[in-house]
């Protein structure tokens, strides 16, 4: 039952997951994320129904519009991937509660955010202004984080971010980190809680930091790079749901030990 279960949740992953193609086009243009159909970029060609299987359609097609020939962004069936897994991984972790589909609706607000950040270096406020309240409701009303904890996660995650935006760009005379980031930790603090916030800092600092060495060595040392910081917080939020509370506590564990030591 939970394999057959696994695979039904997988498959409906993969379905939203080109809805939020869709979102991740159209959100940036201030279009509609409903109408007009899906269409080809070049040929505005309506896509058949049949073109349009998650994952199975960029396979057969292999890659290309049916219409024009006009290759499809491999980004499409990459979304629709990380979507299924996503949903298979927190129905594994959530199973039938209704901590599963709360916890899922804000791993696709993080896949939408990052694909957009990637495109085009910033964060719609349609995601994440509303998000805040949204999922501090979601925090306190299903997922068992107190009202407290995702308050303070609000305010201490806009806030630090805040604060480090303002220093940097006083040191150096330059903008190292846009207002999106900012309302996006807010609300990854609102839905994780304040504890959440040194873990999610750490691992996107160390995964940013990676991307950008592994950037300089391919484009050339002397370069500098505006590499977009949401991505790495919105991978770093979704480790948390999964890996984060256990990391947490074996540091505190490890950390009170030394002080009885």
């Amino acid at each position: 039952m939970d394999f057959i279960l696994s695979i039904f949740f997988a498959i409906v992953g993969s379905a939203i997951g080109s809805f939020l193609n869709v979102c991740i086009s159209r959100l940036p243009e201030g279009l509609s994320i409903i109408a007009p159909a899906s269409r080809c970029p070049r040929c505005d060609h309506p896509i058949r129904y049949y073109d349009n299987i998650p994952i199975v359609s960029y396979l057969i097609l292999k890659g290309r519009c049916r219409d024009c020939g006009e290759n499809i962004s491999l980004k499409y069936p990459v979304v629709e991937l990380i979507t299924a897994l996503m949903a298979l991984l927190l129905f594994w972790k959530f199973g039938l509660t209704l901590k599963y589909p709360v916890s899922f609706i804000f791993v696709c607000a993080l896949i939408v955010i990052t694909f957009i950040d990637l495109d085009h270096q910033i964060i719609p406020d349609r995601i994440t202004l509303p998000g805040i309240p949204l999922f501090w409701l979601g925090a306190v009303f299903v997922m068992d984080v107190s009202w407290l904890d995702a308050t303070l996660g609000l305010l201490i995650g806009g806030g630090c971010l805040y604060a480090i935006a303002v220093g940097y760009e006083l040191i150096t005379k330059r903008e190292g980190m846009g207002g999106g980031d900012i309302k996006l930790l807010a609300m990854l603090g609102a839905f994780l809680g304040w504890q959440s916030l040194l873990f999610i800092l750490l691992v996107s600092s160390l995964i940013g930091a990676a991307t950008g060495i592994v950037l300089m060595i391919i484009k050339g040392r002397d370069m500098k790079y505006a590499v977009p910081f949401g991505p790495f917080l919105s991978v770093a939020a979704a480790a948390y749901l999964f890996i984060g509370p256990w990391v947490v506590n074996q540091f505190y564990g490890c950390y009170a030990s030394s002080l009885c030591s």
